[in-house]
Formats: structure tokens, sequence, C-alpha cells
């Protein structure tokens, strides 16, 4: 049970603004072989979804907010979230596994009220991707 709670937290934070290596846990994990690869694939898939819902609200509800100075992004960063947005729109977020663009990318997703539904599925299914293929070359290895 502690390691299905340590992936799902690493997976959670790393999927929010905050730096963290699911991979990593994973992959230790999956070579260590305690547990299937399934239950590890589909709990780090959670985690890394859930983080990514934060950094939706966190964009559809925090935006009245960003003059403090605690705000999490600065305008700049912001404003390059929605031109990425913008530019390639709903699809852009089979990106959101993808490091450092990732993560701005679930916010400005809010940020264009992005109904919930198709950015749910749209980031699991992108989430789920990357776990799979990371399993698949870790567990081909082994």
């Amino acid at each position: 049970m502690t390691a299905y709670l340590l992936l799902f937290g690493s997976a959670l934070i790393a999927a929010t603004i905050l730096p963290m290596q699911s991979e990593a846990v994973l992959v230790t994990l999956l070579i260590a072989g305690d547990h299937p690869a399934t239950s590890l694939l589909l709990v780090a898939t959670l985690g890394n979804a859930l983080g990514s819902v934060i950094n939706w609200y966190l964009g559809r509800y925090l935006l009245r907010f960003q003059g403090r100075r605690w705000f999490p992004a600065s305008p700049r960063q912001l404003e390059q979230a929605q031109r990425w947005y913008h530019r390639f729109g709903r699809w852009s977020l089979l990106a959101s596994w993808v490091p450092i663009i990732g993560d701005p990318l679930t916010v400005a997703a809010g940020l264009m009220r992005e109904p919930f539904a198709t950015f749910l599925l749209l980031v699991t299914l992108a989430k789920a991707a990357r776990y799979l293929v990371l399993a698949g070359v870790t567990l081909s290895w082994l």
C-alpha cells in the first residue's frame, strides 16, 4: 500500500507546478516487481490526471488573484500559455505529459474555460499513454 501511495503522490505532484519525477518512482516499482504493472499504471495515471485537474481549477478560478505577489505565474507566463493554447486548442492537451510545457498547458485550459469532461478525457489519455510507453520500455529490458 505504501508503494501505491508514494506513486500516487509523486504522480499528483509531478502534474502540478511543483517539480517531481513520477517516472523514476514508477520505473523503480516496475523493476522491483512486487506489484502488478497494470495496478501501478492505473495509480500513476490517476495521480497524474488529478494533478492536472488541480492545474485546471487553478487556471479557472485563481485568475482573479493574478496581481498578487503569491500568484504562481507571471503575466508573461500566462500570456505564453494562453497563446500556445489558442494556437493549438484543446488537442494541445494531448501534450500535457510533456515536461515543462504540460503543466502550463493544463492551467491554460482552465483559463480558456475548456469543458471539464473534454479536458479530463484528453489529459487522462495523454498521461496514460506516456506511462504505458514507459512501462513497456522498462519491462522489455527486464
